[in-house]
This record gives C-alpha cells, sequence and structure tokens, in this order.
C-alpha cells in the first residue's frame, strides 16, 4: 500500500435511527428507533434474517437513505459531510464494475473518484491480495461473478477509507477464495485505521472478522443482542476450529433464535 498514512476511522453515532418505505401499497417500516455507537476503528458485524433492514441501517449510515426519523453522526459530521471529501467507501452484493475499464483501471477508479494521487503500486498489491493476478487487462465481462467481486472490493480498499461500508461482499465468491479474504482483508483495515461495517448472514464470519456483533430482529430492524467478541489469537482459519471460536458462534446463534426465525441464518 502506499506510504501515506490513512486518515484515522471515526465513530458512528446513530440517535432513534427509523427509516419507512411509503409507496402505493402502504407504508414498510424497514428499521425502528436504533441508537447505537460504533467505535473508531473497530469492525463490527450486523447479522438478521434476510430483509430483516439490517441492509437498510448499512445505506442510512452512508447517507444513501435518509432516515424518516433520527440522525447519523461520524465522528463530528454528517454522512453526507463525510461522502463528500471521500472518507467513506462501500462494497455492495453487485460488484457494479465500469464495463469498459480493465481490472487495473477498475480498481485504479478507487483512487481517482476519492481525489487521491494515481499508485499503480497500491492496485498491483490489492489485485495480488484478491488473487487476480494475471487478470490485470481483463474487463469484467471477461470474469466469473466471483472474480468481479473481488475487483469491487480491492477498487474499494485502494483509497483507505476512514469508513468501510460492506453488504455481503463475499457473497459471490467461492468458498476457498472466501477463506482467503476473510484472513488477509481485516489485516489490511485494520492496518488503515478504518471503522468497518460488515453486513453477513454467515454466523462464523461475522465472529471471525469483526470486533463485535450486533444481532437484529426482523423487520423493521432492531437491536436484539450487542455481542463483543473477545477472543484472542489472530484471525485465520485454524482459529475457526477451537472450542472458543465455536462458543462465540453459538452464542451469537443463540441470541438470533431467540429473536428470528434461524432457517434464514447460515451458521457453518
Amino acid at each position: 500500500m502506499p506510504a501515506r498514512t490513512a486518515p484515522p476511522g471515526q465513530a458512528i453515532r446513530c440517535q432513534h435511527l427509523s427509516k419507512t418505505y411509503r409507496g402505493g401499497s402502504g407504508e414498510v417500516e424497514a428499521v425502528r428507533d436504533v441508537t447505537i455507537t460504533f467505535e473508531a476503528g473497530k469492525t463490527t458485524a450486523l447479522v438478521g434474517s434476510s430483509g430483516c433492514g439490517k441492509s437498510t441501517v448499512l445505506r442510512l449510515i452512508a447517507g444513501l437513505e435518509e432516515p424518516s426519523r433520527g440522525t447519523v453522526t461520524i465522528g463530528a459530521e454528517s454522512p453526507a459531510e463525510l461522502r463528500a471529501r471521500a472518507g467513506l467507501s462501500m462494497a455492495f452484493q453487485d460488484a457494479s464494475l465500469l464495463p469498459w475499464r480493465s481490472v487495473f483501471g477498475n480498481i485504479a477508479l478507487g483512487l481517482k473518484l476519492a481525489r487521491r494521487s494515481a499508485d499503480p503500486d497500491a492496485v498491483h498489491r490489492l489485485i495480488r491480495l484478491v488473487g487476480l493476478d494475471g487478470f490485470e487487462a481483463a474487463q469484467p465481462a471477461e470474469l466469473s461473478g466471483g472474480m468481479r467481486q473481488r475487483a469491487a472490493i480491492a477498487r474499494c480498499l485502494v483509497s483507505m477509507p476512514e469508513l468501510l461500508l460492506l453488504d455481503e461482499p463475499f457473497g459471490a465468491v467461492d468458498e476457498l477464495t472466501r477463506q482467503r479474504l476473510n484472513e488477509d482483508l481485516p489485516a489490511l483495515w485494520a492496518a488503515q485505521g478504518a471503522t468497518a461495517l460488515l453486513v453477513t448472514h454467515s454466523i462464523s464470519e461475522a465472529v471471525l472478522l469483526s470486533d463485535r456483533v450486533l444481532v437484529f430482529s426482523p423487520r423493521p430492524a432492531r437491536i436484539v443482542a450487542d455481542i463483543p467478541v473477545v477472543l484472542d489469537g489472530s484471525r485465520n482459519f485454524s482459529w475457526t476450529q477451537t472450542p472458543e471460536f465455536r462458543a462465540e458462534v453459538e452464542n451469537v446463534a443463540a441470541a438470533l433464535r431467540s429473536g428470528e426465525e434461524p432457517s434464514a441464518i447460515a451458521a457453518q
């Protein structure tokens, strides 16, 4: 990565955050009265059943949705102010790569959009990290879905954001690559000092990658459990085979079972 130092991550404060969608079929309450502070420089996983509203929480924090009630502040700024100075990056389930740009060009675009200086070394390092060596010149149409998603993750990281928002970023990635990214990427964004929020359906991934797990109820999203991940040791696949790790996974699974349908959650 570049020699420059990334700005430190910012704390996120949500106060009575609520979101209701209104349309021809009536009102749909997606998020209800969420009050929470996300600690600066830490990684928090958001888990819950499909459609519960956790991705809406992420979009409210990103400023891509306006809350119906409540506020979001990131440090001393609004989401719009942080986005305006390119302090925030978000990776969606859909890679959304530009079809006319190569893998290298799509990742380098993250620097341009963040108004950072061109840094080919940083781009190449991330290409290696996400396992796309040899595909630097390939266009998105030449890549598998998982490869496109890996390029999108690299584009998100290359600008060294203060706030990193990840919405099911590994969903289209094969299991072996997912394990590699789960081991390698958290160390990268931790070294950058980023505050990271991760939406995932995998309990084991939530425990592996995060310092804290928030469990959400079925829609409308409310926080039903706030679980610190207190395990010591390096974050790697061998760690997932320990009794301590399995106990943490069961702790999160129990919180999910207490407030929602367990069939919607993957505990493997």
